[in-house]
């Protein structure tokens, strides 16, 4: 484990040394940042408008702007779900492909370390920057629970927002997994990361593209989804069954990884 450890040191080094972590930081606050700015904006409007008619004749999809959490918040799990299938591509395809462009990955061969050592060092590695990346984002959250105002007290709903976040790391982790898997399978680090968003983009909307689909494919299709796995995390419910599946997606890649690597060792 101290060799992992050193490994992902090392890729850390490379991460804040380099500017692609900055990028991704100010990339990601940003564009959370506007949509943010978006929600509580139609929050406010939606809000005057039910002190003007009542909220009891509003329609009902309005009715979740009764709270910040499920007003504000809640909207931006999908736009942050949808960066991160953008951003963890972008942060995981040099993992292995840089090794390779740059023919340290003989080197890296040769050293007295196993490869599952090499493979989760670089996954900690690029699971730190995915994690700072997104909790960059609860400045939006701590900003409304400062200034923000509710009748029961609280501003917001800790316990529902984290669970949100979790969600979106699972998901993150899972990319970064994915990601990974295809940069030890080529040296272009654009061609893993194009593949890889391709790939979990098509995981997290294949269910609505399947909506017509004729059973038992659509219920398969719609249970393989990461926007189904992930629904009632962001709805604030402790699902185990979602955790358990979406993490088993980042262990079996993890596994090809290895076996990828592996296999390149002795070829």
């Amino acid at each position: 484990m101290r060799n992992a450890l050193a490994i992902a040191r090392k890729e850390l080094s490379i991460y804040f040394t380099t500017p692609w972590a900055y990028v991704v930081f100010t990339a990601m606050v940003g564009i959370t940042a506007f949509f943010f700015v978006g929600s509580l904006s139609f929050f406010r409007t939606i809000n005057e408008l039910a002190r003007n008619m009542g909220w009891a004749r509003m329609p009902g999809e309005y009715q979740s702007f009764k709270n910040l959490t499920d007003g504000v918040i809640a909207p931006l799990w999908g736009v942050m779900i949808v960066i991160t299938a953008i951003v963890a591509p972008i942060l995981s395809m040099r993992l292995f492909a840089e090794e390779k462009r740059n023919k340290t990955f003989e080197l890296l061969m040769t050293a007295p370390v196993r490869p599952i050592e090499i493979v989760l060092g670089k996954y900690l590695g690029g699971l730190v920057i995915v994690t700072t990346t997104l909790g960059l984002t609860i400045l939006f959250p701590l900003i409304l629970s400062l200034y923000g105002k509710s009748e029961s007290g609280s501003a917001l709903e800790w316990s529902t927002i984290l669970l949100g976040y979790l969600g979106v790391l699972l998901y993150g982790a899972s990319c970064l997994a994915v990601g990974m898997f295809v940069s030890s399978l080529t040296e272009s680090q654009m061609l893993a990361g194009v593949i890889t968003i391709i790939v979990m983009l098509a995981l997290l909307l294949v269910k609505g593209l399947t909506q017509t689909a004729d059973e038992p494919l659509r219920s398969i299709v719609g249970y393989l989804s990461f926007d189904s796995q992930l629904q009632n995390l962001m709805k604030g419910v402790l699902d185990l069954k979602a955790i358990v599946y979406v993490a088993s997606i980042s262990v079996f890649f993890i596994f090809l990884t290895h076996r990828s690597v592996e296999a390149q060792r002795w070829s």
